[in-house]
């Protein structure tokens, strides 16, 4: 079994900027902690994040403009910068997967089980995990290092995920026990 971190979203856009959530903001100390455990055990990172084109992408009839590719809001939180050997990926739709590298990138490292952080938990964590389960992964979700808008969005998301893909649902001191 050869495993990766995909952080999903963790960028000034969700954090502080258009969608500034105090809800996101807590679980940074513990993405944070689940990447320098990872670069110690030598287990790939990649990231994930939304780089949308300001005149193009249909997500703007849904949202307010956030992430616009080359701006600050798109930029990963100054706390989780990747770090050289990390891999980054830029998407424009909900999946990490969707039009991007990331299964190529997920072939050519071996690996079969995706642990799933980030943001938003119901919405591009979940598109993210959809993806993965329809490709045949194992999908690992440390709730404490995932967050939706509210408590109760954040709990269906968990409750689909783990129903739906077979997602192990954990925590972040559960998962670094067993690795």
């Amino acid at each position: 079994m050869k495993t990766t971190v995909v952080v999903v979203d963790m960028i000034n856009d969700f954090v502080t900027g258009v969608f500034e959530s105090q809800r996101a903001v807590k679980i940074i100390p513990n993405v944070k902690r689940l990447l320098d455990f990872a670069r110690r055990e030598k287990i790939p990172i990649i990231y994930a994040s939304d780089a949308h084109l300001p005149d193009v992408d249909k997500e703007f009839g849904v949202w307010p403009l956030h992430a616009v590719a080359g701006t600050w809001g798109a930029e990963i939180i100054d706390e989780l910068r990747p770090e050289r050997g990390d891999y980054t990926i830029q998407k424009r739709k909900y999946s990490a997967f969707q039009e991007t590298d990331l299964d190529q990138i997920l072939r050519e490292l071996g690996v079969d089980t995706l642990i799933i952080v980030g943001l938003v938990t119901d919405i591009c964590v979940q598109h993210t995990a959809a993806d993965a389960f329809f490709r045949g992964y194992r999908i690992i979700v440390p709730q404490d290092c995932v967050e939706a808008s509210s408590a109760q969005i954040q709990r269906v998301a968990i409750d689909y995920m783990k129903k739906v893909y077979g997602s192990e649902i954990t925590s972040l001191n559960e998962l670094l026990k067993k690795k």
